[in-house]
Parts: C-alpha cells; sequence; structure tokens
C-alpha cells in the first residue's frame, strides 16, 4: 500500500505533500513546521513525506521499498530523528544534529531531520537551531513538528513553510482501529468518541482495558463532586494513577531497549555485557534519566486527564445550547447525569469551569505540582 495510507483524516495535506515529492527537487522547500493538536498524526505525516521524499517511488507502491521500510522504521542511514520522552529537548541534542545536518547522504537524495514536539526546546536551544533552519545545507531537509505554529518562536515560524493537520473525524479514527488493529465496531467507535479524535488515545483506549476504566472513574468522580473533601481525594487519586502508569510505561520502554542493545550488539537474553558496552548499557536504565522520563509520562497522563475533564463541561454546554444533534456527546455513558448537571448550572458557570481547566493546564506546563494544582481545579468544580 501507498506510505499515506496509514495517514488518518488529512486528505488535503496528503494531497499536498504528494505533489510536492513528486515534483522538481530544486524547488522544493528545505525547512517545514508540521503542525497538528496531539493525536492527529504530525510524526506520522512528517515520516510519510519523509519517506516519500527519499524513495525513488515516492512512496506510491502498493510493496513499500526498501527505503520506505528504513524510513518508516527509522533506521534509514539519511534519516536522523530527534524525539524525546523527556520534558525538553536539549541544547546538546540540537548541536549533535546540527553536525549530522551538515553532511552528505549516503544513499538517498536528501539527508532528512525530523524533530518531534519542537515546541519542547527551550528558547536559547532554538535560538542554536535557528541559523540551520536559515540556511539549511544544500542536501538537507528539516521537518520540525509543533502542536501549532503559536508554540514556536517568530523566527523559527518564519522560516519554514507550515502545514497544518486537521483533528481526524470520530468516522475516520474508529475506522482506523478497525481497520488496522482489528478491534470491533462497537469498541473502536466509543475509543474513538472518547479520544475526541486523538489516534494514540484512541488505540490506548482500545487496548488496555484499565486505561479506559480509568477514565470512567474520573469522569463520573467529577460529576459526583460535591465537598472539598471530594476534590482531594480525587486528586490524589488521579496523581496515583498517573504517576503508576508512567513508571509502568518507562519500565516496559527501558525493557524494551535493553532488549534491542542485546539483540544489536548479537547478545542473548542472559549473556554478560561486554565491558566495553557495560557504560551505553546502564546509560539506558540511569536513575535520572528514568526519572525525567517518568515525569514526561505523567505530565502526559494528567494532561489527557484534563481534557476528559474538559469533555464533561463540553458536554454540558453542548446540552445547554440544544446543539447534541449537530455535534453529539462525548460522554454519552454519562449521559443521565450530565443532563442533570446542564439542568443545575447556567451557561456562565460552565464556562467559567472550563476556564478554570485552561488556567490549571497552563499551571501544570508551568511545573507546577501536580497535586496542588489539581486539588485547587477539583474544589474549583464542586458544585
Amino acid at each position: 500500500m501507498s506510505v499515506w495510507d496509514s495517514i488518518v483524516g488529512q486528505d488535503r495535506v496528503v494531497e499536498q505533500l504528494k505533489a510536492v515529492a513528486g515534483g522538481d527537487p530544486s524547488a522544493i522547500t528545505q525547512s517545514w513546521l508540521i503542525c497538528g493538536p496531539p493525536g492527529s498524526g504530525r510524526s506520522n505525516v512528517a515520516r510519510a513525506f519523509a519517506a516519500a521524499l527519499e524513495s525513488p517511488d515516492h512512496g506510491m507502491s502498493d510493496e513499500p521499498t526498501a527505503v520506505t521500510r528504513q524510513i518508516l522504521a527509522g533506521t534509514h542511514p539519511d534519516l536522523t530523528l530527534l524525539a524525546t520522552d523527556k520534558v525538553t529537548i536539549g541544547i546538546d541534542e540540537v548541536r549533535d544534529i546540527i553536525a549530522t545536518a551538515e553532511q552528505t547522504p549516503v544513499t538517498a537524495p536528501w539527508r532528512v531531520i525530523l524533530i518531534e514536539d519542537v515546541d519542547r526546546m527551550l528558547e536559547r536551544t532554538t535560538n542554536v537551531l535557528l541559523k540551520e533552519i536559515e540556511e539549511p545545507s544544500a542536501h538537507t531537509i528539516w521537518l520540525l513538528c509543533a502542536p501549532s505554529p503559536q508554540d514556536v518562536l517568530p523566527t523559527i515560524r518564519s522560516r519554514t513553510r507550515i502545514v497544518n493537520l486537521a483533528v481526524p473525524t470520530q468516522a475516520a479514527v474508529s475506522r482506523f482501529l478497525q481497520e488496522r488493529d482489528g478491534v470491533a465496531p462497537a469498541l473502536a467507535q466509543r475509543a474513538a468518541r472518547l479520544s475526541e479524535g486523538h489516534i494514540g488515545i484512541a488505540r490506548m483506549y482500545a487496548r488496555d482495558d484499565q486505561v479506559m476504566s480509568d477514565r470512567d472513574e474520573l469522569v463520573v468522580g467529577v460529576l459526583t463532586l460535591a465537598r472539598a473533601s471530594d476534590a482531594v481525594l480525587l486528586a490524589g487519586r488521579l496523581i496515583d494513577s498517573a504517576n503508576a502508569q508512567a513508571a509502568a510505561d518507562v519500565e516496559r520502554l527501558a525493557a524494551v531497549q535493553e532488549a534491542d542493545f542485546r539483540r544489536i550488539n548479537g547478545l542473548g537474553e542472559k549473556d554478560r555485557i561486554p565491558p566495553k558496552l557495560r557504560g551505553a548499557y546502564h546509560a539506558i536504565g540511569k536513575k535520572d534519566e528514568l526519572r525525567r522520563r517518568t515525569t514526561r509520562r505523567s505530565r502526559d497522563v494528567l494532561d489527557r486527564a484534563l481534557n476528559s475533564v474538559a469533555s464533561v463541561y463540553r458536554d454540558v454546554a453542548v446540552l445547554q445550547n440544544d446543539a447534541e444533534d449537530a455535534v453529539g456527546l462525548i460522554n454519552l455513558e454519562n449521559r443521565t447525569a450530565i443532563t442533570e448537571l446542564s439542568a443545575r448550572m447556567s451557561r456562565e458557570q460552565a464556562v467559567r469551569r472550563l476556564e478554570r481547566i485552561a488556567v490549571a493546564r497552563r499551571r501544570l506546563a508551568g511545573n507546577g505540582n501536580p497535586t496542588l494544582v489539581f486539588e485547587a481545579l477539583f474544589c474549583s468544580l464542586v458544585f
């Protein structure tokens, strides 16, 4: 199948990038900023675009070429991928990747540098990147990914060609889950609805019963908030759940990386690590590195929780404005409780609660104490 077939709900962008990849190489833009909300698939679009640029068939063959397979797997020598599972991208990582960008491609027409979550760079780190983006090496293409153009410095925005992705429709996400992951139709539709168009979260809901259950408990907890003590207890359960999910995810990732390290170096599961490789092997499980990864994963879980809380008041506003037929409800399973809340709460009160959730998101992004942030938020939602 075509390299573009795995891209969900981005038909306009796919046609645009197809034309670029198959056009005149001398006329191509060398610095790109691919923007889309979380879950829109911006990193997948960037990888597909890279494969279309590098592969002789521009990624269009039904049977992927070796180049396409390597690009999508992240193993092609002319693709350099900078992704982070930490809170920020470090300045040394950017300096290393700039040095790579100056090198001539080994086998493909371009050396492609793909940076996921460029918004996670601090300003001084972005400034290091700026000159390379402004005057890229003749055979280098930069693909930067961020939630929106406003999340990167104006100097970066002005020197890149911006591609804006749409939020995939529920129907498109549901169809993707059924066709690609073999998810049952009813579960696929529910996961797509609860994810609000976020492909990664939809797959998580469809695959992990515990994650779905945690979301259900959070929504019920928000709908039954009656006292400050309820708010404090709900915040505590949420933080504990987020930390447990994050720690489990990081442990699984470290185990996979250790297994990959052994495989790449020809070592069996129980073979001793040779002295010259021990430093690199032990770096995978360094405590400081695992702590940073756990913090990042925990923040991701809490951000997802904020979306779930916001969906409750979004549904309240939908009912208050008689818009259910037009846009539908997200939390259909809780329709009775949401209907009762929409009758008791004024439209202004519903909007104020959405504003308080936005404040909590900014505090969390500003490195606020998660427990205090959610205790304050849930106390402000008591009705």
